[in-house]
């Protein structure tokens, strides 16, 4: 293993050094959970027994505290950050965030994940704020199977969304679909077509195991192999090069004449532990070096009570010295020793 770095080696993302893990992984990739609120209830996020209870606004992080944290992580070395919830459009001011966000010397690429309800009416003014990429969560293409899978008869508003998001300028537009067996994996060729008709990139996920309550069953989970396979007599699937900016999804052309891209998303039957590059910070301010492990560092009460600017960046430091080599979800389910106990809605996915 490579010998651990302090604070001050890691040196900023102007001087070109990276931040690298226990495993020689280059930590290069902020995702932020800017609330836990949402205008959805979707099934794979919401236990079966109902609601969650929701943070009160003292308890998420204010913009200037969330400021401090990506100007720590900018600083020690990483250049990309992804928006997340919750739904961050129901985040007050948000273009106000976003705009400062963009002001940051050395965070060069700011992205978007959202449900596409409201994105209609936000998406030129992102674009414009300083938003490079989008994905748009998406799990039916039929209205009244949308309803039932979100709680809201919405998928016209997303669609327009979706639709804006490329009428503005938004390239590639991602359209990711959570594959759940007898709920919407009868849809897997509908949204493989989409991606040969379009230009849209749409993204295959497997269901993951988070919550204490999580709906997640080994009979509703659908691995990536058999999505391949159930997909195979649409075309041959072309195998699309990785750049080093690239994120976990194997990407496709299904055909030679393909306008899009498919991916897969496999953290359970394929995972990609030996390349991640990322850290989430919680919409209550807890830092995870892992989405499914739960270990977590607690970044709100050193924010609040005082931590310096180079107390932060030896927190997100920790955090990458703590990144674990993988999540071993696979042999934690097989033990019955259950799934990840963080809320989906506040780690941001």
């Amino acid at each position: 293993m490579p010998a651990s770095k302090s604070v001050s080696e890691c040196g900023s993302a102007e001087n070109n050094r990276s931040l690298v893990d226990l495993f020689s992984r280059t930590i290069s990739y902020l995702r932020l959970s800017l609330t836990d609120r949402c205008n959805l209830k979707c099934l794979y996020c919401v236990p079966e027994e109902g609601g969650l209870p929701k943070l009160e606004q003292e308890d998420l992080l204010s913009y200037e505290e969330l400021l401090r944290v990506v100007r720590a992580a900018v600083s020690l070395g990483m250049t990309k950050l992804r928006l997340t919830g919750g739904e961050p459009l129901v985040r007050r001011d948000l273009m106000r965030f976003v705009k400062q966000l963009a002001e940051i010397k050395g965070l060069r690429d700011i992205r978007i994940t959202t449900n596409g309800v409201l994105f209609e009416q936000y998406a030129e003014e992102l674009r414009a704020a300083g938003i490079s990429k989008i994905n748009i969560s998406l799990d039916s293409l039929k209205p009244e199977r949308f309803a039932r899978i979100t709680g809201a008869d919405c998928f016209a508003q997303v669609w327009r969304g979706i639709e804006k998001a490329q009428a503005v300028g938004f390239a590639p537009v991602k359209l990711n679909m959570v594959v759940m067996r007898g709920v919407n994996d009868d849809e897997l060729a509908d949204f493989a077509q989409l991606s040969r008709d379009t230009a849209l990139h749409v993204r295959f996920i497997e269901f993951m195991p988070i919550g204490e309550s999580s709906r997640w069953h080994k009979d509703t989970y659908v691995p990536s192999d058999e999505i391949k396979a159930r997909l195979r007599d649409l075309g041959e699937l072309i195998p699309v090069h990785r750049s080093e900016t690239d994120g976990p999804a194997c990407m496709f052309r299904v055909g030679q004449e393909a306008k899009g891209k498919l991916g897969f998303i496999s953290p359970l039957s394929h995972h990609f532990c030996d390349r991640c590059n990322r850290l989430r910070l919680t919409s209550e301010g807890m830092l995870r070096a892992c989405l499914l492990h739960d270990a977590e560092t607690d970044l709100r009460s050193l924010l609040r009570h005082g931590g310096t600017d180079e107390e932060i960046r030896a927190a997100l430091l920790a955090a990458v010295r703590s990144k674990p080599q993988g999540h071993r979800m696979e042999e934690r389910l097989k033990a019955q020793e259950g799934g990840c106990h963080g809320r989906m809605s506040r780690i941001g996915g």
